[in-house]
């Protein structure tokens, strides 16, 4: 057992259940309990500390933590000094960044921020708000918000900023986006002095690669099949290739074999097109992992 330990924040509440399902396609298997904000992986290299993500970067920061994974805007938000060590697009719903908007209610005149100059802005963000707010040159007063932001308009509030994936809770309570303040994005953060260590870099470099090559085979998948020489350049024309195809000699010198990765959305019409220009004995599998 190595006596080196990456201590690893983990992001509770929306990103929980996905960071775990991602770490699990990675190779690691996280297991939470109900009762621990320990949470335990098959790494004895790794210890994990379940933490909400808007505390995550200023820990790592401070080195409580080693690393840990959150959201782009609570970097921004809580201004941490922390490597970013890599980008993961994933979030609780959906492979897209999440934006922080600016909303009205529905009937409100305001049509932008210049708008709401002296008006009430409610938010979790209040940096992120503040630092928008004085880019558009507006004095607003922004208050922190502890939950509910939605339905703080306009008895509240004349203005929200609050984060949204599909933006169904914003319309769901009657509220018009004015504006995006910020798109964010998940990121593998690391402290500075930790990543400066050779063994936490390269474990976090690992570690990196791993995630980093389950997203990029996301909605991926290989085809291999054989075809005639004299075939070969129409089926390859067909064929939309993430790089290109490999072209292998069988032991039969008139044939080849033919492998490739493609988007999984066009297999149902180009497999039908690979046979008609002489594509055999065709085969789709699946693809979870691509490192270039």
């Amino acid at each position: 057992m190595s006596d080196n330990v990456l201590k690893l924040g983990i992001p509770a509440g929306s990103l929980q259940d996905a960071t775990a399902e991602l770490f699990r396609r990675a190779g690691y298997k996280i297991t939470f309990s109900s009762r621990s904000y320990y949470p335990t992986i098959d790494d004895d290299e790794i210890e994990c500390l379940l933490i909400r993500a808007q505390e995550m970067a200023r820990y790592v920061e401070e080195g409580i933590l080693d690393a840990g994974i959150t959201g782009h805007d609570w970097v921004l938000e809580t201004q941490a000094d922390v490597v970013e060590v890599c980008e993961l697009v994933f979030s609780k719903t959906s492979r897209r960044p999440v934006r922080w908007v600016l909303c009205v209610p529905e009937d409100s005149p305001v049509q932008s921020v210049k708008d709401l100059e002296g008006k009430r802005i409610a938010t979790e963000a209040v940096g992120l708000t503040k630092s928008y707010l004085e880019k558009h040159g507006v004095n607003a007063k922004v208050e922190f918000s502890w939950g509910a932001t939605e339905v703080k308009p306009p008895q509240l509030a004349d203005a929200i900023v609050e984060v949204t994936e599909t933006g169904s809770s914003l319309r769901a309570n009657n509220l018009r986006i004015v504006d995006v303040v910020i798109e964010s994005t998940t990121r593998f953060i690391a402290n500075k002095t930790a990543y400066e260590t050779e063994w936490t870099r390269g474990k976090l470099d690992n570690i990196a690669l791993m995630l980093e090559a389950c997203l990029a085979a996301e909605g991926k998948v290989g085809l291999m099949m054989n075809a005639r020489r004299d075939d070969l350049e129409q089926v390859l024309e067909i064929l939309p290739a993430l790089q290109t195809p490999t072209v292998s000699s069988l032991s039969d010198p008139d044939w080849v074999a033919i492998n490739t990765i493609v988007d999984e959305t066009i297999v149902r019409k180009t497999v039908p097109q690979l046979k008609a220009a002489g594509g055999r004995g065709i085969v789709e599998y699946a693809i979870t992992k691509i490192i270039d």
